[in-house]
């Protein structure tokens, strides 16, 4: 029989208990380096994902550049023929 999970997001109890957990673990102190080192890590994360767009971008325009010449190159030889 098929097994149905579901997962869904955490209510306000388990949120609670979760950062209770936390401060537990990590302590009060601890606690804003990590924030910190996080909100480091999704920056880099962003910059490196819009560096890679921009690539694919550029790369792209200079394939479309090369790639026009050749269709109209078609149409002239095909109205050359008629």
């Amino acid at each position: 029989m098929d097994n149905i999970v579901v997962i869904s997001m955490p209510g306000g109890t388990e949120l609670l208990l979760l950062m209770i957990v936390v401060l537990i673990l990590f302590g009060a102190r601890r606690i804003p380096e990590v924030a910190q080192n996080l909100g480091k890590g999704i920056r880099e994360f962003k910059k490196s994902i819009r560096e890679v767009q921009s690539e694919i971008e550029t790369s792209d325009s200079t394939k479309s550049k090369i790639e026009k010449p050749k269709q109209e190159e078609k149409g002239r030889l095909e109205n050359k023929n008629e």
